[in-house]
C-alpha cells in the first residue's frame, strides 16, 4: 500500500445532497469508489472506477491494498463505524491509511424519529447474527434497535418474539429514513407481525415499564452457572442479579455439602439461592430478601426451577433471620455501608468451620467488607472478576465486558479449647 489516505464516507438515502462540502469534493475527485451496489447507486456516474463489494469485504481489502496510489473513496451507509465497513478496514490494513467522514446513522435517526434514547439499548445487526441468539439478547432488554435483513424481516422479527413470549415490548418500524418517502410505523408485535415493509428499515423495540423478563424455558438446566436469562428478573434492576461466572467462583467458595444449611442475605431474585439449593439437595437454603418484588421472584424462580429445599424470607437483618438455624455457609450481596454491618452479623451466626462469601460491586464496600473480615481472621481470600463476553459484529468475535465485582470469602475457624488448670 502506499502512503496516501484512504477516506471512508458515510451517505445517507439522499447521496451527495446530504453529504458536506469537503466529503462530495473528495468523492468527485476519487479514481476508485468502493462500496456496496445500492450505496455506490446514490452517487452520480463519473470517471471513477467502481468496485462492488458485497459481505465479503476481503476482496475490498485486497483490492485497496493493491491499489497504489490511486485515489480512494470507500463509500458506507450512515455511520462506517457503527455496524459499518471502517472497523473491519481498520483492522485488516491498519488505522493509519484512514480518514473516516460519518453520516447520521440510519440506527440513530430511527430513534430520533420514535424519540427514545439509545444509550442504553442493544443494537445489533440481523445480517450478521441468528435470530435465535438475538432473541436472548432481547429477553431482558430494556430497549433495542434492529438492522433488519431480508432473512429477518421485521414481520418475521416479530413473529419470533411471540413465539418465544417475548410480547412485553412495542415496536417501531422506521422505512427508507432520511429519503421522500420516509415512514415510521408504530403498533403492538402482533400488528407489526402481520404487515409487509420496505428492506431499507430499522426496528425499534420498546419495553413496557415494570414488566419482568420470560426466561427461555430451563433446557439443559445446569447444577450452578445457569445462564442470567433463565432467571426471572425484577425491572428496571435488571443487571444487579449476580452473573453465570461470579455466582459459579461464589458457589465454590462457599464449599456446600449435600446437607448445608445456607443463608443468602439480600437475594434479590434468588438465582444463588436457587442454583445453592440444587447443590445442597439435602439441606436447607433460606433466601432473605427485603424488596417485596424480589421475595414474590425468588418463589417464581424456586419453582421454575423445582427446588423444594429453598425458604424465601421476607425482611432485612437482623431480625430476618433470628429465628434461623445458625448457618453453614452464607452469601451476603449487596453495596455501602449498610453490608459491613450485615457481614459482621452473619458472620457471628455461622457456625465453626463455615465458610462466608461476599460479593460486592464497588471499591469502597470491597474496603469496608476487608476491613470487616480481617478483623476476624487472618485468612480472607480476596478476588477481583472482570468478565467479557463474546459477541458476535460483522462476523467476528467482540467482547462486551461486564462490570468489575469483588468476592471476598472466610472460613470461621472451630473455637479454641480452654487449657485445664
Amino acid at each position: 500500500m502506499s502512503n496516501r489516505t484512504i477516506h471512508i464516507i458515510g451517505v445517507g438515502d439522499d447521496g451527495l445532497d446530504g453529504v458536506v462540502s469537503p466529503a462530495r469534493k473528495l468523492i468527485d475527485e476519487a479514481q476508485l469508489l468502493v462500496g456496496a451496489e445500492s450505496t455506490l447507486a446514490k452517487i452520480p456516474k463519473s470517471k471513477a472506477e467502481r468496485l462492488v463489494v458485497g459481505s465479503n469485504l476481503d476482496e475490498a481489502v485486497d483490492r485497496i491494498a493493491k491499489a497504489g496510489d490511486k485515489r480512494i473513496v470507500v463509500l458506507a451507509s450512515g455511520d462506517p463505524l457503527f455496524f459499518g465497513v471502517a472497523r473491519y478496514l481498520c483492522d485488516k490494513l491498519g488505522k493509519d491509511y484512514f480518514e473516516v467522514m460519518p453520516h447520521v446513522s440510519s440506527m440513530q435517526l430511527a430513534f430520533a424519529r420514535v424519540k427514545e434514547s439509545w444509550e442504553e439499548a442493544y443494537l445489533t445487526d440481523l445480517a450478521n447474527r441468528p435470530l435465535e441468539q438475538v432473541l436472548e439478547k432481547i429477553r431482558s432488554a430494556t430497549k433495542v434497535g434492529l438492522f433488519t435483513s431480508e432473512k429477518y424481516p421485521p414481520k418475521a422479527v416479530a413473529a419470533a418474539l411471540l413465539e418465544q413470549r417475548i410480547d412485553y415490548f412495542s415496536a417501531y418500524v422506521c422505512e427508507n429514513l432520511g429519503s421522500p418517502d420516509e415512514r415510521v410505523t408504530q403498533g403492538e408485535l402482533s400488528e407489526i407481525a402481520a404487515q409487509d415493509f420496505a428492506p431499507l428499515n430499522v426496528m425499534v423495540l420498546v419495553r413496557r415499564p415494570d414488566v419482568p423478563d420470560r426466561p427461555r424455558e430451563a433446557i439443559g438446566q445446569r447444577l450452578f452457572g445457569n445462564p442470567d436469562e433463565m432467571f426471572l428478573q425484577s425491572k428496571p434492576k435488571q443487571g444487579l442479579l449476580t452473573p453465570a461466572e461470579v455466582r459459579s467462583i461464589a458457589l465454590a467458595q462457599l464449599d456446600l455439602g449435600p446437607t448445608s444449611i445456607v443463608w443468602d442475605i439480600g437475594a434479590g431474585s434468588g438465582s444463588v439461592a436457587v442454583e445453592a439449593a440444587q447443590i445442597a439437595s439435602g439441606g436447607t437454603v433460606y433466601a432473605v430478601e427485603m424488596d417485596p418484588q424480589d421475595h414474590e421472584l425468588i418463589l417464581a424462580n424456586a419453582e421454575r426451577f423445582g427446588v423444594t429445599n429453598l425458604v424465601p424470607i421476607l425482611g432485612s437483618a437482623p431480625d430476618a433471620w433470628k429465628d434461623l438455624p445458625d448457618a453453614d455457609a452464607i452469601f451476603v450481596g449487596g453495596s455501602g455501608r449498610e453490608i459491613s454491618r450485615v457481614v459482621e452479623m452473619a458472620y457471628d451466626r455461622l457456625r465453626a468451620g463455615g465458610r462466608l462469601v461476599a460479593n460486592v460491586g464497588s471499591i469502597e464496600s470491597l474496603s469496608i467488607v476487608h476491613e470487616t473480615l480481617t478483623r476476624v481472621s487472618a485468612d480472607v481470600a480476596v478476588w477481583m472478576i472482570n468478565v467479557a463476553r463474546g459477541n458476535y459484529q460483522l462476523e467476528r468475535v467482540r467482547f462486551e465486558a461486564l462490570n468489575p465485582t469483588f468476592v471476598l470469602a472466610v472460613v470461621k475457624p472451630a473455637p479454641r479449647a480452654t487449657a485445664k488448670k
